[in-house]
């Protein structure tokens, strides 16, 4: 792969970098994006869905969505370099991250055209945010587990059960989700994929405030709730299909993310704070293990790459989704108890010092790194993936 940037492609990434410095709200920047992907109360929320539609106006909504849809029919090169400026600009996730990146997508290949024209515009310029309603209290690593019931009454199916570890329902206007449609099916089969109305009457929603105090999770409950049969997505029974599909896009950013913004500023502590009584920076081993989270960023980095240059080649995904969700999330974990070693207490306050003002953030990364080893496919699951997929182990 040639890793130079074409002049055009130069010229694109200086659009982009202007239009984000001119444009974005300094009240909307974060430090770690995927981690801050949730609002913390509604008036963030607001304020992100009101930035995602000026993105969307812009004509920078949708990047890889085709025209015909309202995206930008980007290329593979022009989102990366998008995403690049986006990061480094601090901008936070779009409140529409997962319509824009896991439903929207999932229905340009499964959805019918009615499906298509209702939802995916409005998607695009944050009109419908949507939820995921996957993960049950006893189907997690085990999706196809699933107890949630959706009984077919002809023009409609009345959902009951239960969802857990919703992130952003709270805020959503929709939810794609799985339900059991046969019991009586393999528990592969037998199960459906319905668009729900989060309105509907039957639809309660309460917070799981995770350690860290945040609210990013929710508990859904449906009671008789009624989904119209236009709702089905795919075939009756067959919704795994269609539930795999949505899977492959979430991979591709399950994993964390900002290990490179982490990186630099544990650098920039590193010369602040001390270590018996001298620079952190002094020592030998904070040297060392700053390079290697370097050395493993930017390995990162390539394999996505590498990843883009499959695609390039109209060639089918590779492994780099399972690879990238298990290294990142494991580099995440790597980063944060580096930062309790290199920051001691402050790495355990809540709130800002003169010493170590972001001193929040880093508590924050220890107590919430882990859930990356978990969500969006544990880490068990990612290697067995690797191991019986790509490597051609036999099932252990």
């Amino acid at each position: 792969m040639d890793f130079e940037f074409s002049p055009e492609q130069e010229a694109f990434r200086a659009e982009v970098r202007k239009w984000l410095a001119e444009k974005l709200p300094p009240e909307l920047c974060v430090d770690d994006a995927y981690d801050e992907r949730i609002a913390p109360n509604r008036e963030i929320f607001e304020k992100r869905r009101a930035w995602q539609a000026k993105l969307y106006r812009a004509g920078y909504g949708g990047f890889p969505w085709p025209r015909q849809y309202g995206g930008r029919d980007a290329s593979l090169i022009e989102q990366y370099i998008w995403d690049e400026e986006y990061s480094n600009a601090r901008a936070p996730v779009l409140p529409g991250y997962f319509g824009l990146g896991l439903c929207g997508p999932t229905l340009m290949q499964w959805g019918t055209a009615g499906q298509k024209e209702r939802f995916l515009k409005r998607i695009l310029a944050a009109d419908d945010i949507w939820c995921q309603g996957y993960s049950e209290p006893g189907a997690g690593s085990d999706l196809a587990g699933i107890s949630t019931r959706a009984v077919d009454k002809g023009d409609y199916f009345e959902v009951n059960g239960q969802k857990v570890w919703t992130s952003g329902a709270q805020y959503a206007d929709w939810m794609f989700m799985l339900a059991r449609t046969d019991p009586d099916a393999p528990k592969h089969r037998g199960i459906s994929y319905l668009l729900l109305d989060m309105k509907s009457p039957g639809v309660s929603v309460r917070p799981l405030i995770t350690m860290n105090g945040h609210a990013h999770f929710n508990e859904v409950f449906f009671d008789n709730v009624q989904v119209p049969r236009d709702n089905l997505v795919g075939q009756i029974n067959d919704g795994w299909k269609v539930a795999m599909t949505t899977l492959s896009f979430e991979r591709s950013f399950a994993g964390g993310g900002g290990h490179g913004s982490q990186i630099k500023r544990l650098v920039e502590l590193a010369k602040l704070v001390d270590i018996d009584g001298k620079p952190a920076w002094e020592k030998e081993w904070v040297r060392q293990n700053l390079a290697q989270f370097a050395i493993e960023n930017e390995a990162a980095k390539y394999a996505r790459l590498r990843s883009f240059t499959r695609q390039l080649r109209g060639l089918p995904p590779g492994p780099e989704g399972s690879m990238l969700k298990l290294f990142g999330s494991e580099l995440g974990i790597r980063i944060a108890r580096f930062s309790t070693e290199l920051l001691g207490g402050y790495g355990l306050l809540g709130e800002a010092t003169e010493v170590v003002p972001d001193a929040p953030r880093w508590l924050n990364r220890v107590l919430s790194s882990r859930q990356y080893t978990i969500a969006g496919g544990t880490s068990e699951i990612q290697r067995n993936i690797i191991g019986e997929r790509t490597l051609g182990l036999p099932k252990g």
